[in-house]
């Protein structure tokens, strides 16, 4: 079985352990009778939720539909109304930060919660029966506004990682004119425009563009609402996926809360965290953008580094994910747009799209997504193309049964003497030129490749001196033009 395929299995099996957490059994099921006598009544189903909840999801269902039994669903916590949807949604979550449209998000009190049902019809002589299922802090709700995925299938999935709104400082021009907070509603429109298959929206240390995004998701059933936020200190700033709880972003340092705790807790509730803008100045020019955190900070804990912004035309960060790389980490390199303005055009600094981060995916789902991230299934198009692919593999070819194949992102073992094989795939790419990077700078060893059509692999071979290496690759136009970045394959010692 090759590398890839037992990559892809890992993947699978990863995604599906993710998505089992909404149909693990329900920690409570509500369920009752209705008569006919109840027509045009209402009443109430009392729970009881626990302390230290901060989510509660409902699922209902009821007989009797097909014989015009109408049941209306809402919710009151022990202090005061939580919302109502009528007939018009058989699910809803309620969060800290966010719920279904209808329900209003808040803390979640423990103590006497009741599902508050109408019975705006149910013929005389009819009994029907109604079921909820009450789920508490479930994982997937929290990680996602979905519960299911937006396609199935492997494939490159294209999308922008850091993005801003009117929750913190993205604004655009208003119907008049004049420079307003820019609603989340734009940037989605605007990734669609631009043929995005997924956005992060990482609104400074806020939790407040969840509520829009958990309304928005089911409207744009082909764009990939990911939850994010960029936790914004006074020595960096960093994105946190796929975590809707709040995280505190008081990182303080000296004996006190410090950031190593921060992206643990995000790991710890389903969520990956990467580096933004490192090499961007920083001081009074951009308080804490360029990254130069405490000493003790365990960068082991990190995903990514956001190595291209487009924010304010290009700032590439390669030189310290080079030096990062070069401690013996595996950092996935994302790029952002780093939009603070929705209607910006194609083309234009911090337009939405620009450049794009490109994941290799089973689906398209939160928890999917960052799997290819986890495991360095990603490109950077600085195109904004709707197809060029830049991908890697090797293998060592010494031995008598050659190797398989390791995929961009994962790690060859090899010996000193071996000889490792190494294959690029672009698509879209005619006449443009593949050069590539021993730790980070171009090596004779590893002379540029002229791309023909674009779509024939190409080849090369090297010889392993036996030390820890990374090898990536860029493609550039015929003007030298940055188009593509790969991740590495990173080459490790072995023995013989």
């Amino acid at each position: 079985m090759s590398i890839r395929t037992l990559l892809s299995l890992f993947l699978c099996v990863g995604l599906a352990s993710a998505l089992q957490a909404q149909s693990k059994a329900p920690d409570l099921v509500l369920q009752g009778k209705v008569a006919g006598t109840q027509n045009q009544t209402y009443f109430e189903v009392p729970f009881e939720v626990p302390a230290g909840i901060h989510r509660i999801s409902v699922d209902f269902s009821y007989t009797g539909k097909e014989n015009k039994t109408t049941l209306d669903l809402g919710i009151a916590d022990p202090e005061r109304f939580r919302g109502n949807s009528g007939g018009n949604k058989s699910h809803f979550t309620i969060g800290e930060s966010d719920a279904t449209p209808s329900y209003l998000p808040g803390p979640i009190p423990p103590g006497k919660w009741k599902l508050l049902i109408s019975v705006p019809n149910i013929r005389a002589h009819e009994e029907a029966t109604y079921r909820a299922e009450v789920r508490f802090n479930d994982p997937l709700e929290d990680q996602s506004f979905t519960t299911a995925a937006l396609e199935t299938g492997v494939r490159w999935y294209r999308g922008d990682l850091h993005m801003h709104t009117a929750h913190s400082d993205g604004s655009c021009a208003s119907q008049t004119g004049k420079r307003v907070p820019c609603p989340v509603f734009l940037s989605a429109q605007a990734a669609i425009e631009r043929g995005l298959d997924f956005i992060a929206l990482s609104d400074h240390n806020t939790t407040s563009q969840y509520d829009a995004m958990r309304e928005l998701q089911p409207y744009f059933d082909r764009l990939l609402l990911i939850p994010a936020r960029e936790m914004t200190t006074f020595w960096g700033h960093f994105n946190i996926f796929g975590v809707t709880q709040f995280i505190d972003y008081r990182a303080v340092g000296r004996g006190g809360r410090d950031v190593n705790q921060m992206v643990r807790e995000a790991r710890a509730m389903g969520g990956i965290a990467s580096i933004n803008h490192a090499d961007a100045p920083s001081g009074e020019v951009c308080m804490g953008c360029g990254w130069t955190p405490p000493t003790d900070v365990d960068m082991s804990l990190f995903t990514g580094v956001e190595v291209i912004n487009g924010g304010s035309g290009f700032l590439s960060s390669a030189d310290f994910w080079d030096r990062t790389l070069g401690k013996g980490l595996q950092l996935t390199a994302l790029g952002g747009s780093d939009s603070h303005n929705a209607s910006a055009r194609a083309g234009e600094p911090g337009a939405i799209g620009w450049p794009e981060t490109v994941v290799e995916a089973k689906e398209l789902s939160v928890p999917a997504i960052l799997d290819g991230i986890r495991h360095g299934r990603v490109f950077i198009d600085l195109t904004g193309s709707h197809n060029r692919v830049i991908d890697l593999d090797a293998r060592d070819t010494t031995q008598a049964a050659e190797g398989e194949w390791t995929p961009m992102g994962q790690t060859l073992q090899a010996a000193s003497g071996d000889r490792l094989s190494f294959r690029i795939h672009t698509i879209a790419c005619a006449h443009a030129t593949a050069h590539f990077f021993l730790d980070g700078r171009e090596s004779a060893a590893f002379p540029p490749l002229s791309i023909g059509t674009g779509t024939e692999p190409l080849s090369f071979s090297w010889s392993s001196d036996g030390a820890s290496h990374w090898i990536r690759a860029e493609v550039r136009d015929a003007n030298g033009s940055l188009m593509l970045v790969s991740n590495p394959i990173y080459i490790r010692p072995a023995t013989r």
